[in-house]
């Protein structure tokens, strides 16, 4: 699911909830041919990375076309739909019929997964943690602990208040969202208005605004300002990995831009578009990013957040059942308050 919409000034997306259904008008047979080239061509006026990705969509049509005709199965449209979607490399990328779900796992399948819950649940979180809506926290060594594995379930600002006052008095606090694919897209912004010292530009949102793949409005700018009963400013650390994705990747970028936060893991998978939903003639839905994000400085995030602090975990600590990451960022917290 994508991100960013609380925070976004452009009128017409605060129209749409996390992820809007754009119905096509249903004005041609319903064929394999022509259900392949409304998807092809509806990515094509409306995708938002083939310049980014240089992705040449032409040449991709030319080997899948071919392909079509109007005797294939279900099962044989859809796998060679799914195919060709999958040359996008982007986990927001889907197809979805009454039998299967076509997925793109490369932002994070390649990479290490710098996380274990086995060693999160026995070693760190014990009997001794509390669990206030998703997330889970509790205090290792003085410096407050939050794991959030997703975004899935709304957040209620009452939520993230209760959590910053049962850790403010830590010594700092590792914020974990290690293995979290996203979810509601408000989720990051309230979380991190609860660490925010002033008012503080995050990000800017471009959106597809013409059939060419080069076509984007003027860049629009996204604020995080503090709410909430009090802020949380003192040392905190963000702990990622490349499952880190969509929303959530939203979350690491928004707290990158404070100055009492520091982002410790993996590269996050990235995600930095805002899917939206179609559907074709046969009724199968399809869904792609429309949007880009890029940080103030003018960085693509789609292929994820960058680390202040590269970290990854070790295999001689994972067989003493250690985090590597975490343990990491506890001694940085520490050693921020000698």
């Amino acid at each position: 699911m994508p991100a960013r919409l609380p925070i976004l000034s452009v009128i017409f997306l605060t129209l749409f909830a996390a992820c809007e259904k754009l119905l096509i008008e249903k004005d041609e047979a319903n064929t394999n041919v022509n259900n392949f080239e409304l998807l092809w061509s509806t990515l094509d006026r409306n995708y938002s990375f083939f310049e980014f990705k240089k992705i040449n969509w032409d040449s991709i049509y030319s080997v899948y076309r071919p392909e079509i005709n109007n005797n294939l199965s279900d099962r044989e449209l859809f796998d060679k739909m799914s195919d060709m979607l999958n040359e996008l490399r982007d986990g927001h990328v889907n197809l979805y019929s009454d039998f299967d779900e076509s997925k793109n796992l490369e932002w994070y399948s390649p990479y290490p997964s710098n996380f274990s819950s086995t060693i999160l649940e026995r070693n760190y979180l014990g009997d001794n943690f509390v669990q206030i809506s998703n997330f889970l926290l509790t205090v290792i060594d003085s410096v407050g602990y939050i794991y959030s594995g997703s975004f899935s379930e709304k957040t209620r600002e009452t939520d993230i208040d209760k959590i910053i006052d049962r850790l403010y008095g830590t010594k700092g606090i590792v914020f974990d969202i290690r293995n979290n694919s996203g979810g509601y897209s408000n989720t990051g912004e309230i979380i991190a208005s609860r660490f925010a010292d002033r008012k503080r530009l995050v990000s800017y949102t471009l959106y597809k605004s013409g059939p060419g793949h080069g076509d984007f409005s003027t860049p629009q700018p996204n604020y995080v300002l503090p709410k909430g009963d009090r802020q949380f400013t003192g040392k905190t650390v963000v702990l990622t990995n490349r499952r880190t994705y969509s929303a959530a990747n939203d979350f690491v970028l928004y707290m990158s831009a404070f100055p009492n936060v520091t982002v410790i893991g993996d590269t996050t998978g990235g995600g930095g578009g805002t899917p939206f939903d179609y559907e074709l003639l046969n009724g199968w839905r399809f869904r792609f990013p429309r949007t880009m994000t890029i940080t103030p400085d003018g960085f693509n995030v789609e292929h994820g957040v960058p680390p202040a602090i590269q970290v990854n975990q070790r295999r001689s600590d994972e067989i003493r059942g250690m985090d590597t990451i975490l343990e990491s960022a506890i001694q940085l917290i520490k050693s921020h308050n000698h």
